[in-house]
């Protein structure tokens, strides 16, 4: 893909993004592309040791920020921290995101679910209501919260995270609707699975079940969702907003 990211390296030009998430996995991964395409990257993670390493490595275009967002007042902080060091905040990508344990739903732990609908669900609210009015105010405007698969059709035994990917979805129809007359885009993306640590969290048997339920019979590679999120950030995206932009290899059928 070398020679099609060269295409596309001046496309995020003079952008600013924060990337939710962003120490490792899909979050870094997306940090890295959109890096390589032109923009500057706030990485937002609340794992200080893993987000400083990783910002280091990706170059000086890449800063970082200690953030928990489960909680507004952290996220708010992160908000005016990260406008300092970059001076404007032009994309967001809502990428954080747990997946709890792999349960029925009325076995399912109380706080396992609370937990996972305050990250997955909660924490995008959080950070697209403390970052909306910053791009309204700088009249441009890209948001793309990484959903998933599950919140389209619901996994079994994973009932907090299908209820809380399906959340992020409406959020985005409504966030969508809502700014529509702006130059503010919002969008999502639904994702099969991606073999990160996120599986470590997912019992064997619950992996299987997502693979076999891939027509391409593969995992999505985080450097497909990457490019992906890549265009969604861009001024290309210009007439799609509140939209939901499946890479599931074959999986979803709308």
């Amino acid at each position: 893909m070398t020679g099609e990211i060269s295409m596309y390296e001046s496309r995020l030009r003079g952008k600013r993004a924060v990337v939710t998430g962003a120490a490792q996995g899909i979050g870094l991964a997306i940090s890295s592309q959109l890096l390589r395409q032109g923009a500057e990257v706030c990485l937002w993670d609340q794992d200080l040791n893993l987000v400083s390493k990783s910002s280091d490595e990706l170059g000086p275009k890449s800063f970082y920020s200690e953030v928990d967002v489960t909680n507004p007042e952290a996220v708010s902080q992160a908000t005016q921290d990260t406008l300092k060091q970059m001076g404007g905040i032009d994309i967001l990508v809502n990428n954080a995101g747990v997946s709890g344990p792999n349960l029925t739903t009325w076995e399912y732990p109380i706080e396992d679910w609370k937990q996972v609908i305050d990250i997955d669900l909660n924490g995008v609210f959080y950070c697209c209501r403390s970052i909306v009015p910053v791009m309204i105010s700088s009249g441009y405007g890209r948001i793309i919260n990484i959903a998933s698969v599950a919140g389209k059709e619901g996994n079994p035994n994973a009932p907090a995270y299908s209820a809380a990917k399906a959340g992020v979805i409406g959020l985005t129809k409504s966030l969508g609707k809502e700014l529509a007359d702006s130059n503010v885009r919002v969008n999502c993306v639904t994702p099969a699975a991606a073999k990160t640590r996120i599986f470590d969290q997912m019992s064997e048997e619950h992996v299987n079940y997502m693979l076999s339920k891939i027509p391409m019979g593969r995992f999505v590679e985080v450097e497909e969702i990457s490019l992906l999120v890549a265009w969604l950030s861009s001024e290309e995206c210009s007439f799609s907003t509140g939209a939901v932009f499946d890479i599931t290899g074959g999986r979803s059928s709308y």
